[in-house]
């Protein structure tokens, strides 16, 4: 990636930053001009939670989403595609309901434990290559089983209002997010990502197949260990605060790659700043909606990055069709 094109990522992700926490500047001037305390005090305790949580989130599926697609040498692999997510989910759901565990803490444990559990079934289903079609199958059916066990948990909740409390986490939200979670997502997300740059040259070397990658020297056992229990920590961590989003992790490593001239493995850090600009960017089209109404962010994600899928698995149709 060229200095240039990283230059530009970051001006872009920090813009983007930087508007989620001035827009809509209407109700915010006029508390300035009224009440500067309030106004602060608005500012670092909702604004400033929701537009960090939305970039670090938004970081973490770009760069697990990168890590996984390298791993699985797939572009139609993803946190959310392949029932990460939905596993995180389902441990977050069964730690608050059925364990009555609500502490940060221990939801992002469980959300973590969920997620691995998800991407080890993947992997002992589909197998580490994966063809698109054994992959897209078996991710559905792990997130199918996933949401089962998630209505099944709540239903079976001591609470008659699990399933309204539980609404965040089904379809994803960043709203009224304190700085104290935003912190606990913050902390495993960085860990996860900065671990993950440490399998780039195994992950690049994958590209060429598993045996040239064992001849350069690298673990492969260990690099696929590696990157899902790392995938898990970042995803999981950030799902027990703000629920399951999805197709971030899909749309922001296929771009990254094209900056990276086609390494999987360098995509990792490209695909983390254009994630988080694009889930800031879907936190301001929330933002835009009819006042009083709170529009789930999972929602604007699904309906930008729906129709983004369709067209990638109809090009890989036409490719292998050819």
């Amino acid at each position: 990636m060229t200095v240039r094109a990283s230059a530009l990522l970051i001006a872009t992700a920090s813009a983007a930053f930087l508007l989620s926490l001035l827009l809509p500047w209407e109700s915010m001037g006029g508390l300035l001009r009224q009440d500067p305390s309030l106004a602060y005090a608005v500012f670092l305790e909702l604004r400033f939670p929701r537009a960090l949580l939305a970039l670090v989130y938004g970081a973490t599926l770009g760069a697990s989403g990168a890590a996984i697609q390298a791993l699985f040498a797939n572009p139609l692999a993803s946190p959310d595609l392949t029932g990460t997510t939905s596993g995180a989910a389902l441990g977050a759901v069964v730690t608050a309901y059925l364990l009555e565990f609500s502490a940060p803490l221990a939801l992002s444990g469980g959300a973590v434990v969920g997620a691995i559990g998800a991407l080890g079934l993947l992997l002992a289903l589909a197998g580490a290559k994966a063809e698109t079609s054994t992959l897209l199958l078996a991710g559905l059916a792990i997130s199918a089983l996933a949401g089962a066990l998630t209505t099944l948990a709540l239903a079976l909740a001591p609470s008659p209002f699990a399933f309204y409390d539980a609404y965040d986490w089904l379809m994803g939200s960043l709203v009224d997010r304190s700085l104290t979670q935003a912190v606990f997502a913050l902390v495993p997300a960085l860990i996860s990502i900065l671990l993950l740059l440490r399998q780039v040259p195994a992950l690049d070397s994958l590209a060429l197949g598993e045996e040239s990658a064992e001849s350069m020297g690298y673990d492969i056992r260990r690099t696929r260990l590696w990157v899902v229990v790392l995938s898990a920590l970042g995803v999981g961590g950030c799902v027990a605060i703000c629920g399951a989003i999805g197709f971030v992790g899909l749309v922001a490593p296929i771009f990254a790659r094209r900056l990276t001239r086609g390494h999987p493995g360098r995509a990792i850090v490209p695909a983390a700043l254009i994630g988080g600009a694009l889930l800031l960017a879907a936190d301001l089209a929330v933002r835009a909606g009819p006042l009083g109404r709170t529009l789930p962010i999972g929602v604007v994600t699904a309906m930008l990055g729906a129709p983004f899928f369709l067209v990638l698995v109809l090009r890989m149709r036409r490719s292998v069709t050819a």
